[in-house]
């Protein structure tokens, strides 16, 4: 790793913009200029969330890495593990025993988010453990500036303690921009074949948006709906960071406004009319076992962020998937549609941790 690249980028992501008034559309935003690291919008950035599948991209920076320095080469065959072929979806569904090459096991991240490939990749780099991979990603993040960035895999799957911010990735974006020119074509593939079948990559603003070239999308229940995306247009190279939006639509124009806002233009509503599979990664638990009229609050809270960490706690425990409600200045944590049966069993498993609730109906 040269560390004078390093050294450069930790100075980026200055002269921060105001804060703007809290959109309800995601729980956290950021725009920067790729370029000079100015700041041109933030909205939360600096609050803690789960990247999701937005992980993948500190793996393939530590694959260009190896592959610049060369460490690993394009057509290098890597062996696919028993671990990684059981890695859960979204994946290639590669055997174990079997080969890939680096090359197709970028695009299978990049474009398909595929977390056996990701697992796959992390084992070839890093002595043919993830945990020992993940720990050289936490390590690399720190150095380049990721002051709040945890990584537990390589992949984004769901742990308490694989976190990041909107700032932390935003820099991660610049650089990859930065530091690999050479690979940044891979994360605007728009399809690619493989095995016979052909994969479409879940960035639906490539091709739809006026200069648009990367990046990257992520899902889980956690982390809810998140976006990278980068356009160049008129010399501007511009990223944008969107978590925590509620469906792919609402992350899809949350990321066109803040980069039509970026190039001073405005660009007509997109809708996705087809499925994208990186939201396989884990399908939403239902919160109803029998579609009752019952329902179960959790706490109030002053801060959506309080509250987002106590509906983590309410999913951790009872695997429910809450919903938060603003009520004036309040952020509710409710669970509805259970039966009641239900509701009394999720709350005692609460309390069971100590932790407050109560039965609404």
């Amino acid at each position: 790793m040269d560390m004078r690249k390093l050294l450069a980028l930790c100075s980026m992501l200055y002269a921060l913009a105001p804060l703007a008034a809290h959109a309800s559309e995601y729980r956290a935003a950021i725009v920067a200029d790729m370029d000079t690291g100015a700041i041109l919008f933030r909205d939360r950035d600096e609050e803690l969330n789960y990247p999701a599948s937005l992980t993948k991209i500190m793996t393939l920076y530590l694959t260009f890495d190896a592959l610049e320095s060369g460490r690993l080469h394009l057509s290098d065959q890597l062996i696919v593990s028993a671990a990684a072929a059981n890695a859960p979806p979204v994946k290639l569904g590669l055997a174990a025993g079997s080969k890939i090459s680096v090359d197709d096991a970028i695009k299978a991240v990049a474009v398909h988010s595929a977390n056996d490939v990701a697992r796959v990749l992390a084992e070839n780099l890093r002595g043919g453990r993830e945990a020992t991979f993940a720990s050289m990603m936490t390590d690399v993040a720190n150095q380049i500036g990721l002051s709040q960035t945890n990584f537990e895999n390589a992949s984004g799957l769901p742990d308490d303690d694989h976190l990041s911010s909107a700032r932390d990735i935003a820099l991660l974006a610049i650089a990859i921009h930065q530091h690999f020119p050479g690979y940044w074509k891979y994360f605007g593939i728009r399809n690619w074949t493989y095995g016979g079948r052909t994969y479409t990559n879940g960035n639906k603003l490539l091709g739809n948006y006026a200069g648009a070239n990367g990046m990257k999308t992520g899902f889980t229940n956690s982390a809810r709906y998140c976006l990278v995306a980068t356009a160049a247009r008129d010399g501007k190279n511009i990223v944008t960071v969107v978590l925590g939006a509620p469906n792919r639509d609402v992350r899809l124009n949350a990321s066109r406004k803040l980069l039509d806002r970026a190039f001073g233009t405005e660009s007509r509503e997109l809708k996705i009319e087809d499925p994208d599979e990186q939201t396989a990664v884990q399908k939403p638990k239902p919160v109803s076992s029998g579609g009752g009229k019952s329902g179960v609050q959790f706490g109030a809270f002053g801060s959506r962020n309080a509250a987002t960490e106590q509906a983590k706690k309410v999913q951790k425990y009872t695997g429910i998937v809450p919903k938060i409600e603003q009520t004036g200045g309040m952020f509710r944590v409710r669970a509805y549609g259970l039966s009641a049966t239900a509701a009394d069993g999720a709350c005692k498993k609460f309390r069971d941790q100590k932790l407050d609730c109560f039965i609404i109906k």
